[in-house]
């Protein structure tokens, strides 16, 4: 670790909060260099839903370079690239009614966003973006500009325009209303937007969950007013809330899709965007990017979309884990007088602790204890659960354990104080 505090940027953070040297990992396992035994409930903020070094994910890695495959190709066709399109549009796609175009774009989820917005503007001719309040979408100034977080807003030091922020409600409907409004109202100072950006479920803004008839209201009203109507499945995609696209639930057709994280299966860099036909409006080269062909990303993300996506198994059973942790949350709550609050869909939850100084508190007993779980929220008072969607029964109970017995740990603390 003095290596990390001597030479690596101020700005690292998670190095920060789970101090040790990790040298192996292996399903929901990690393994610091003296080696401690850790249960991860962090899975790479979403990017690991299939757990570390997935063995048949990993064989399939292994096959394509000992082919000497085409590992880095721009934009440009290959094996890797075909496959991969054709596997999601037969397992994904045409499962569930849906058709899209793919664009593959730079590595990040940000990169995504961006791409997203971009076409958006280009198609409607608008500048100005509805988003939502708790959003996250990326870091990068487009991105950061639609997403909430003061903190992270702040860094840009520029100011951040063409976004124009609404409540997330979820459930109440007030801010679905109140966006018709204003958005049907010639007076109301809010330019009509180019697209309207939403997370079924917000990941970094406090694990804060959407209902069906919301999402369908927002969905009907971006048709309503022209603009396209995405959906930052970065970190709720990929079967995180049980199904593979989180807005599966509510029946919904968005017009463009963000995708990244686990889209890889293995931690690999990979992001896309599902574009409706009619609204690809790109020409040629108009959005490009060094890193749009990561050919080892789609060898991976194919062999996770045929090893858990053929049939409903797998998120029937994400869906089962899914129900147990949040029983056990909702019981460990009650424990305690009700005063947390815990949310979430399928495979992640979180767990409310109204102070950040509880949630700090809790996370560091926990990784004291064997376990690595972060936190969200606007002022990171959430603690966040995010364990491998391919977890066992087992290994998910005893991070609960470790989990239940740090908050009362960092309780009683607190009471004797």
């Amino acid at each position: 670790m003095k290596t990390v505090e001597t030479l690596e940027s101020n700005v690292r953070s998670y190095s920060r909060s789970f101090p040790a040297v990790f040298s192996r990992a292996r399903g929901s396992i990690m393994f610091t260099e003296g080696g401690r035994k850790v249960i991860d409930f962090l899975s790479g903020a979403g990017a690991l839903n299939y757990g570390h070094n997935n063995q048949e994910i990993k064989a399939a890695i292994s096959e394509y370079l000992e082919s000497d495959g085409v590992v880095h190709g721009l934009d440009m066709a290959t094996p890797a690239k075909v496959e991969f399109m054709e596997t999601f549009s037969s397992v994904i796609l045409r499962e569930r009614n849906l058709s899209y175009r793919f664009q593959f774009t730079g590595p990040t989820g940000a990169n995504a966003v961006e791409a997203a917005l971009k076409l958006s503007r280009k198609i409607t001719g608008r500048h100005n973006v509805i988003s939502f309040t708790n959003g996250y979408h990326g870091q990068s100034l487009g991105a950061i500009a639609a997403s909430g977080n003061r903190f992270y807003r702040k860094a840009s030091s520029i100011p951040l325009t063409g976004t124009t922020f609404v409540p997330y409600d979820g459930y109440l409907g007030s801010a679905a209303d109140y966006l018709r409004k204003v958005l049907m109202d010639e007076s109301s100072g809010i330019d009509l937007p180019a697209a309207i950006l939403v997370e079924t479920v917000q990941g970094e803004g406090g694990i804060n969950v959407a209902g069906k008839e919301w999402l369908q209201s927002i969905q009907a009203l971006a048709k309503e007013v022209g603009a396209i109507f995405i959906v930052d499945d970065i970190q709720m995609g990929c079967g995180r809330t049980g199904e593979f696209f989180s807005f599966e639930f509510a029946a919904l057709s968005p017009d463009i899709v963000v995708m990244s994280k686990s889209l890889s299966g293995y931690g690999l860099p990979l992001s896309m965007l599902l574009i409706k036909e009619a609204l690809d409006a790109w020409e040629p080269g108009e959005h490009t990017g060094t890193f749009r062909g990561n050919n080892l990303a789609l060898v991976s993300g194919k062999a996770a979309l045929t090893l858990y996506w053929r049939n409903q198994t797998f998120s029937h059973q994400v869906q089962r884990l899914g129900a147990l942790m949040r029983r056990r949350l909702d019981a460990i709550a009650h424990q305690h007088g009700n005063k947390f609050a815990v949310r979430g869909r399928g495979m992640v939850c979180g767990f409310d602790c109204k102070t950040t100084e509880i949630a700090e508190a809790t996370s560091r007993k926990a990784f004291a204890k064997g376990l690595i779980i972060e936190r969200c929220g606007p002022t990171d008072q959430v603690v966040k659960f995010l364990p491998a969607l391919t977890i066992d029964q087992d290994t998910l109970g005893q991070g609960l354990d470790i989990f239940e017995e740090s908050l009362t740990e960092t309780l009683n603390s607190a009471r004797g104080s």
